[in-house]
């Protein structure tokens, strides 16, 4: 099996381990194959993007309206971040709930983070080059976000002061 698939606590939301295939020149591994995210990546993906931040650098809280609405699944190439996901759907039973999970280029773990949630994270390491996949083109007129420090969902960043 190239993927090994883990929900986290908020519906949706799911941690990616993908198998790296090591030998004495490197690392090979899957990033993606669609027959393997079926069950979760209900949309193709139809844009890729990379960012690069520094050290401490937070990013987020970001989200896009429907009919536009984004589902990311996101990866680390370089370094370390704590990542974040919000669900902002308000039909569910995990509104205004979030979740975090370290992701790092080290150990290649990707997160899926399906339409209807804000995504952010936090540089954890000395910088960080994230590399994300979404399911829907970049809108700025429904381009929206949430405060990262928003009391009413007191979110637990790392490595970030007062």
């Amino acid at each position: 099996m190239a993927f090994q698939f883990t929900p986290l606590s908020l519906h949706d939301v799911v941690l990616i381990l993908p198998t790296r295939h090591h030998d004495d020149r490197g690392f090979f591994s899957e990033t993606f194959r669609a027959s393997a995210f079926e069950p979760y990546v209900r949309d193709p993906f139809v844009q890729d993007n990379l960012a690069r931040s520094a050290a401490g650098v937070l990013r987020g809280l970001h989200f896009q309206l429907a009919p536009r609405a984004q589902g990311k699944l996101i990866q680390v190439v370089r370094g370390e971040i704590w990542d974040v996901a919000v669900d902002i759907r308000r039909s569910s039973p995990t509104f205004r709930r979030w979740v975090g999970t370290p992701l790092s280029a080290e150990t290649g773990h990707m997160l899926w983070v399906p339409p209807g949630f804000a995504h952010g994270y936090v540089v954890t390491s000395d910088g960080a080059d994230v590399a994300y996949k979404v399911t829907a083109e970049y809108e700025p007129a429904l381009d929206r976000g949430i405060r990262w420090d928003d009391p009413d969902l007191g979110i637990q960043w790392r490595n970030i002061g007062p």
